[in-house]
């Protein structure tokens, strides 16, 4: 924080100049993150998707695995994040009705620094997924709303939307 308690970002030197932060000196903790984020669809490609009839398969197995593989590459994507030693990451869906489906992922691992952009990550890759697996029945979908849902550990303590 600065001088008068305002947070400050910390990934710019005082320069301004963006920099890697030095974690270093901080103790490993465990810790947790979930993400979540919605593809709204129209009700027939949302039928197709519930009952497992995309032509190009098992639409939501893709996108688990897809999810999973976005967070574990997520240091390769976001320039300034660390390379994490991820000890856990699930990715699940909840069929909403209303052609919305919700993504979740839940990153974990003990360390030094957060998992929340490998949840954030995890979750956008997932919802990508889907919309590419089912493009050619409605490319209309809308994918809204990723967001972080809770984080624990670190020095910043625990977080719930």
């Amino acid at each position: 924080m600065d001088e008068l308690g305002k947070k400050e970002f910390t990934h710019f030197d005082e320069k301004g100049n963006a920099w890697m932060v030095d974690v270093s000196k901080k103790a490993d903790t465990r810790r947790e993150a979930v993400a979540s984020g919605f593809i709204t669809m129209s009700p027939e490609c949302y039928d197709k998707v519930r009952e497992g009839q995309m032509k190009k398969g098992d639409v939501l197995g893709v996108a688990r695995i897809a999810g999973i593989m976005g967070a574990k590459r997520t240091e390769e994507l976001i320039p300034l994040c660390h390379k994490l030693n991820l000890t856990g990451v699930e990715v699940w869906f909840e069929m909403e009705g209303g052609g919305r489906i919700r993504a979740f992922c839940r990153a974990k691992t003990t360390g030094k620094t957060g998992v929340e952009m490998e949840a954030l990550t995890g979750v956008q890759i997932a919802l990508l997924t889907i919309y590419d697996m089912c493009k050619a029945v409605d490319k209309a979908m809308v994918i809204s709303d990723v967001h972080l849902v809770s984080k624990s550990g670190g020095k910043s303590g625990d977080y719930h939307a």
